[in-house]
């Protein structure tokens, strides 16, 4: 009898000691790195962890929204503005590991200064000298940025194997024959910055198919939210007293363009 009255109290004990067990952690589903430039990180947002910061990152990219909708990933974000593909190999390739699952890459523009591309055409009257430095730009994507995409996928593979890894692609920033009214750019301009935009997809998507990356093309997720369209912009517009967050995928372009198309192309790589 003294042996069956023990079980109720050594049953409370072991349940009581479970209790004060502390709970284990979820584990980790894995490792995501995002690199890129000013199109990865926050300038078009409007909102930044640090504006005097010059990588200029913020909670409201695509990075980062798709970091905090799964928390159980680890999130690395290597993305800083400015960066060119050189920046990438020496800067944020290496923060790359054996156990990355997810990759995103956004970089090209900064090599071939489309910054200052867009700046000659805002500044130049005469639309000779915007296409000139256009196609000047469009040759030296084919020169120099698709061998250093070539080289910068190449490390990628390396420093993380078994990752699945996304080629993120810049958007057209203009609706030829829109709504743009007759001031500014002409539509002649216009239609030169979108082939450069075309020229820069093209590189962007064979490098990536040569490396056996995905290319998520934001030509077509993003031209009926362009310029001189009607509907909602998902890309800022020249601003001359902001001029560093001119041409960048605002909130809703980074949350309804970029970060649904990269969660739709993550989710179907897992099915």
């Amino acid at each position: 009898m003294r042996a069956r009255a023990l079980i109720p109290a050594l049953l409370a004990l072991f349940a009581t000691a479970a209790l004060a067990t502390p709970a284990q952690a979820a584990p980790l589903a894995g490792k995501y790195v995002a690199i890129g430039d000013s199109y990865t990180t926050a300038p078009g947002t409007r909102t930044y962890d640090n504006p005097n910061d010059a990588c200029r990152r913020g909670p409201l990219t695509y990075p980062r929204l798709w970091a905090a909708a799964h928390p159980t990933t680890r999130f690395v974000e290597a993305a800083c503005s400015g960066a060119t593909t050189t920046e990438v190999v020496s800067n944020q390739i290496p923060l790359l590991t054996a156990d990355t699952t997810l990759v995103t890459i956004q970089v090209g523009g900064n090599d071939v200064r489309f910054v200052d591309v867009l700046t000659n055409c805002i500044l130049t009257i005469d639309d000779k000298d915007c296409l000139k430095g256009v196609e000047l730009a469009k040759q030296a994507a084919v020169a120099y940025l698709s061998p250093g995409l070539a080289q910068v996928y190449g490390l990628v593979r390396a420093k993380a194997p078994a990752a699945r890894v996304i080629v993120v692609g810049y958007p057209r920033l203009y609706k030829i024959g829109g709504n743009c009214g007759i001031f500014g750019l002409s539509d002649t301009e216009r239609a030169a910055l979108n082939s450069a935009a075309d020229t820069l997809a093209a590189i962007m998507a064979q490098r990536a198919a040569e490396a056996g990356f995905t290319f998520l093309d934001a030509r077509p997720i993003f031209d009926s939210h362009a310029l001189c369209t009607s509907g909602t912009k998902w890309v800022t517009s020249l601003e001359w007293d902001k001029i560093n967050e001119s041409y960048h995928p605002n909130a809703a372009g980074h949350r309804d363009g970029y970060y649904a198309a990269l969660n739709s192309l993550a989710t179907s790589a897992k099915a």
